[in-house]
């Protein structure tokens, strides 16, 4: 069972530590509940996918002057990986159900190092869709943030926002990672090793997701944290139709398509638009390529810092009320950005990273607690149809950013309609009626 508890909020049961169960009865609860040891392997196997998320921005000027591919063309490749990075998350979390989260993530980080590892032999650009594209696509897809968010349901019941934001920055801690070591390869000796670099990173987390994740706490024989023990569900079958139907029970509802609607243009935004066209775009106003790529991971300094703040937050205040205004405060910031971009780092383009860094997956938390509240036991696999949403909204901008960078020699006025689109997204996220627990429809 995924989560069975539709508020945020830290309930009484969580004031002490949870019960271990053994044959003879309760005995005295770890000092440390292993509920944060798996959510610990949990944010080191994100961060060491992560580095696939770090790639693609790098990529597009390397490909562009080696094989004389447009940007483009480019583009779409990036833009079928963040597609079926988010069509396969719904289905990864009802898979997670049915084989086990270990099982599913050790495969996902497989196929990723595949992927990645294929590309240092491609020619034609079929192949960069069908390796990066679609293999990493569909690798990162099971990685995606419904692997946070089903972690976060089986083994937390209190501090569930503050978690969420945790599991969330570990993303941005990969990128910070391991953007200026990739931006450094690229610079220095080609985009080949980088990408054997991200290969290597996603097999070497393996072994930590099957020695020591483990997939529900009464694996280990404990309650959740701040919840109480419960039996371990038996395997879920029909995954692939489960998540359809779950899909078709949300659709019937508002909140789903606001909420889709508000993340597809959070990765418009984020995603589609600064993670694949930020670097090149900066090189276009001669910014060097390491300057831009350190940019972006101090974006990734200041993501963790915001995104934790939000779980915390998440945990206090109106989720609708928090979405409204982070996409406001995202879109002005996007709206400033053409006319700071410059061929050196100056103070006004440092307060834009900060700034943007603090809101970049600061939703996140807010999102996740929404798909709660609203939709139960089913809310991993709803969210995973949201997630499916960010990633069509990140692949639209994607490919279409580098489309107008090929038809307009500039990226600006691709800048321009994000930040309208976030003050869209802003009014759609207060028309969220209030949250109230509420189970899906019936069939």
């Amino acid at each position: 069972m995924l989560g069975d508890v539709t508020q945020t909020t830290e309930t009484p049961a969580a004031s002490g530590p949870s019960s271990l169960r053994t044959p003879g009865g309760p005995v005295r609860a770890p000092r440390v509940h292993r509920a944060w040891f798996v959510a610990a392997v949990t944010f080191v196997t994100i961060i060491g996918a992560a580095a696939f998320a770090s790639l693609p921005g790098l990529l597009i000027e390397p490909l562009h002057g080696e094989f004389h591919w447009s940007r483009g063309a480019i583009g779409f490749a990036i833009s079928v990986n963040l597609a079926l990075y988010g069509l396969t998350a719904p289905f990864a979390a009802a898979l997670m159900d049915r084989f086990g989260i270990r099982r599913v993530v050790a495969v996902a980080l497989s196929v990723i190092a595949l992927g990645s590892l294929l590309t240092v032999w491609m020619t034609a650009t079929w192949q960069l869709v069908l390796y990066w594209g679609v293999l990493v696509g569909l690798g990162s897809g099971s990685m995606a943030l419904a692997f946070a968010a089903t972690v976060t349901n089986r083994w937390f019941v209190a501090r569930r926002g503050l978690v969420t934001g945790i599991l969330t920055a570990a993303g941005a801690s990969g990128q910070l990672v391991f953007l200026p070591l990739l931006s450094w390869l690229v610079e220095h000796h080609g985009w080949r090793p980088a990408a054997v670099t991200v290969a290597l990173a996603a097999l070497a987390v393996v072994p930590f997701v099957w020695l020591l994740l483990r997939d529900h706490p009464a694996d280990a024989g404990l309650a959740p944290y701040g919840g109480e023990y419960a039996e371990k569900p038996a395997p879920v079958t029909g995954a692939a139709r489960r998540a359809v139907t779950v899909l078709l029970k949300a659709a019937r509802t508002g909140p789903f398509w606001l909420l889709a609607g508000t993340f597809a243009i959070c990765g418009a935004s984020t995603n589609g638009l600064v993670k694949t066209h930020f670097v090149p775009a900066a090189h276009d106003h001669g910014m060097p390529v390491q300057a831009a790529a350190g940019l972006l991971a101090v974006i990734g300094v200041f993501d963790v810092v915001g995104t934790i703040a939000s779980g915390w937050f998440t945990d206090r205040f109106s989720p609708r009320r928090l979405l409204a205004v982070y996409y406001a405060l995202r879109g002005i910031s996007l709206l400033f950005l053409p006319i700071l971009l410059a061929p050196s780092v100056h103070p006004p383009m440092l307060f834009f990273i900060v700034f943007y860094g603090l809101d970049w997956v600061a939703t996140v938390p807010p999102t996740i607690a929404l798909c709660r509240e609203h939709y139960g036991e089913d809310s991993a696999i709803v969210f995973g149809w949201v997630l499916a949403s960010h990633q069509v909204g990140a692949a639209v901008i994607a490919f279409a950013g580098g489309v107008a960078r090929d038809v307009f020699g500039s990226y600006d006025l691709v800048w321009y309609a994000s930040g309208a689109l976030c003050a869209a997204a802003a009014l759609m996220a207060l028309v969220i009626r209030r949250p109230g627990a509420r189970a899906l429809p019936a069939a």
